[in-house]
Parts: C-alpha cells; sequence; structure tokens
C-alpha cells in the first residue's frame, strides 16, 4: 500500500501485517464509518461519567486522568501492535479515552464556561469541512502533502515529549503552554497539523479498502481515526483556553 498517514497507528506495515482479503468479508468504508460511530458514542458515554464524577468531586481528576490517559495509551499500543485485537481494544480505548476527555473537559469548564460546547462544535465542524473538501476533491492528498504532514506531526511530538520531561526538571518551552500572542499561534499551527491529519486518515481508510483488506480493519480504521479525533479536540480545547485568558 503506497499510502501514509501522520497518526502512528495508520502505517503501511499495520495493514500490510493483516494481508489481504482474497475471499470472506473485507474493509468497507461504511463499514468504518459505522464503527467510528460506535467508538464516539462510548467515548462520550465515559466523559459523560467523569465530567460528573469530577463536578461532584474534584479529587477524582487525578485518578480519572492516569487511568484513562495511562490506560489508553497502553490500550492504543496493543491495538497498533495487533491489529488483531482491534475489534477488542478498539472500545476499550475509547472508554479510557472518554474517562481522560471527561475529566480534563470538566476542569477546562469549571475555569472557562461553555468552553467545551465551544470545542465540541468546532471539533465536529472542522471534521464535516475536511471531509466534504475530501470527498470533493478540493484537498489533494499528494505525496508532498503526506511527507509535510508526517514531518510536521512528528516535530509536534518530539516538542510534546521535551517539554513533559522538562517539566520534571524545571524546564518549560517558552510560549508552548502560555496565553501570550506567540503561544496562540502555536495553538493554531498544532491545531491545523491536527486537522490535516484527518485527511490522511480518510485517505488511509479509503485506499485500504480498495485493497481490500480483512473485516477487523474497519475497528481499527476507526481506531486510528479517533486517535486524530481526540487530539484535534484537545488541541482546540486548549487553544480557546488561551483565547479567553487574553
Amino acid at each position: 500500500m503506497d499510502v501514509r498517514s501522520g497518526n502512528p497507528s495508520l502505517k503501511d506495515e499495520v495493514f500490510e501485517k493483516g494481508g489481504y482479503a482474497n475471499s470472506g468479508r473485507t474493509m468497507t468504508i461504511q463499514g468504518t464509518v459505522n464503527k467510528t460511530f460506535i467508538l464516539l458514542l462510548l467515548v462520550l458515554a465515559t466523559a459523560v461519567y467523569s465530567w460528573n464524577q469530577y463536578l461532584n468531586n474534584p479529587e477524582t481528576i487525578l485518578p480519572l486522568i492516569l487511568v484513562g490517559g495511562i490506560g489508553g495509551f497502553v490500550v492504543a499500543m496493543i491495538t497498533i501492535f495487533v491489529p488483531k485485537a482491534a475489534p477488542f481494544t478498539a472500545p476499550l480505548y475509547a472508554l479510557l479515552e472518554g474517562l481522560f476527555i471527561g475529566a480534563i473537559s470538566a476542569q477546562y469548564e469549571v475555569q472557562y464556561g461553555g468552553i467545551v460546547f465551544q470545542a465540541v462544535l468546532l471539533t465536529i465542524g472542522v471534521l464535516l469541512s475536511l471531509l466534504l473538501a475530501y470527498k470533493s476533491g478540493f484537498i489533494k492528498v499528494t505525496q508532498n502533502f503526506r511527507l509535510g504532514v508526517v514531518a510536521a506531526t512528528g516535530a509536534i511530538f518530539v516538542v510534546y515529549l521535551i517539554s513533559f520531561v522538562g517539566s520534571f526538571f524545571g524546564f518549560n518551552i517558552p510560549h508552548l503552554h502560555e496565553s501570550t500572542p506567540l503561544g496562540i499561534i502555536i495553538s493554531i499551527v498544532i491545531v491545523i497539523i491536527a486537522a490535516l491529519n484527518l485527511v490522511l486518515d480518510f485517505d488511509y481508510i479509503e485506499n485500504a479498502s480498495e485493497k481490500r483488506v480483512p473485516k477487523y480493519f474497519e475497528w481499527y480504521g476507526a481506531f486510528g481515526l479517533l486517535v486524530t479525533l481526540v487530539w484535534l479536540y484537545l488541541e482546540i480545547l486548549r487553544l480557546l483556553a488561551k483565547l479567553r485568558d487574553r
């Protein structure tokens, strides 16, 4: 398969490990859409639970973030390295991410009233707009486009990793988490890169379905798309918070 995605879960090697299905049920775009919808419902269910838990007892935020964040990361790694497990691990990942997102969202909502609703609407708007642009051919996924988005995504990952490790030693990357004009510009750029990853995900799922990969890759494709959507939502939430601080 000659396509690439900035999403670490949607890589050529992963689909190749699954092999191509010469007979029987194969991956379809509609099937992937249906399973993405199921995963989003699971995220919503645990996010609402986590949200209510935090509002009733703010001290629960740390356990919820740790269980959801660390648990989600572990399950995501299992899904990436064992794609056949996606029908089981993708829903579990969605449930864990819901705990994480719900707690984080509630914390933002308490500080900035109405911000979560705005972030959700913007995330949905970006998703639908880019899907329409992709399907209409307005956005062409060329090799240079892929390489640019993948490189930018990798750079963001490195910066976040340095920031995370540096926080343990009292080192902070200037403006990255600040509400300065430059900090807002940085967040806008990150949101754009996260959004462009959705386009690569659309392209990757479409190509995978054309290659007639096994049916379980519908869950895997839905999982990969969810990873990007979660990232996009959190970055939009962060950007809105910075704008509110101004």
